[in-house]
């Protein structure tokens, strides 16, 4: 009885802040703007599958991009005395301190056709080159924002590797590589499983970014659906229906790779 007092915060939370507005946007995408039930929304959705393919794909670039560069980073932060650890890890989680619109804003003066990049890149006699309102602008500024949120989960898990175990690869005579690939990848699966799905979610569905960097020519799901309830081109549930969409695909990807987390500890546990 008293657990379940105590949890009746967090139940309420839940049920006002995640099921309710879940009930609304199904209500909205199935329904026409006479109130009746319909299917026409979600049929519309099919015309903008070009923006669907290519917020995946860039958010799939994305994250793959921040997995190449937060697993050696995070390794190392592991394997520093406990007092750099600390050091280390303020220094991932200081930029996340900063407004997200003012980073983001950083890079627009950074990439704009008379940024400093360029301006650099004049000195070599390079340039100006097209960095500002490109997908490579987008991509880049989602592993900006993203790419702590992949390095914190391994991070975490990585501490938890009991160096034992490495050392007695080592003594059953595996070189680096196979130390790697039998020991430290496999007891690191659940932080990179994890490291996916806290990048891939925000980067599929952002719009602040493929806005500001993109310049409007590299629309994305998020894009969409603000454009849908805050544009010229108002239709909820148009956008209901959207949302609905992208919220099928954040579903599928999670139980992907929950279902991979859960095959990879049955494995580990053979």
């Amino acid at each position: 009885m008293r657990n379940k007092v105590l949890s009746a915060p967090y139940l309420f939370w839940m049920v006002l802040f995640t099921v309710v507005p879940l009930i609304l946007v199904a209500y909205y995408a199935l329904t026409g703007a006479d109130g009746g039930f319909t299917l026409k929304n979600v049929s519309d959705v099919r015309q903008f599958s070009g923006v669907i393919f290519r917020s995946v794909w860039l958010a799939v670039i994305a994250t793959l991009i921040c997995l190449v560069m937060a697993y050696p980073l995070a390794y190392s932060m592991s394997r520093l005395r406990p007092q750099m650890q600390r050091v280390a890890l303020l220094m991932v989680m200081l930029p996340m301190w900063i407004n997200f619109l003012l980073r983001t804003y950083a890079w627009m003066t950074l990439l704009e056709n008379t940024g400093l990049i360029n301006q650099l890149l004049g000195l070599l006699g390079i340039g100006p080159l097209q960095l500002i309102n490109t997908q490579g602008a987008v991509v880049l500024g989602m592993v900006y924002n993203y790419v702590p949120f992949m390095i914190l989960p391994l991070y975490s898990v990585m501490t938890k590797i009991d160096q034992g175990l490495i050392h007695a690869a080592q003594d059953l005579g595996s070189n680096t590589l196979g130390v790697f690939v039998n020991v430290v990848l496999p007891l690191s699966m659940p932080g990179i499983t994890t490291g996916i799905t806290m990048v891939f979610v925000p980067a599929v569905s952002t719009f602040a970014i493929s806005r500001m960097l993109g310049g409007g020519q590299n629309l994305m799901i998020g894009d969409l659906i603000e454009l849908q309830f805050l544009g010229t081109s108002y239709n909820p549930n148009l956008g209901s229906a959207i949302s609905m969409v992208l919220m099928v695909l954040v579903l599928l990807l999670m139980s992907a790779m929950n279902q991979y987390a859960d095959e990879e500890k049955e494995g580990m546990i053979i």
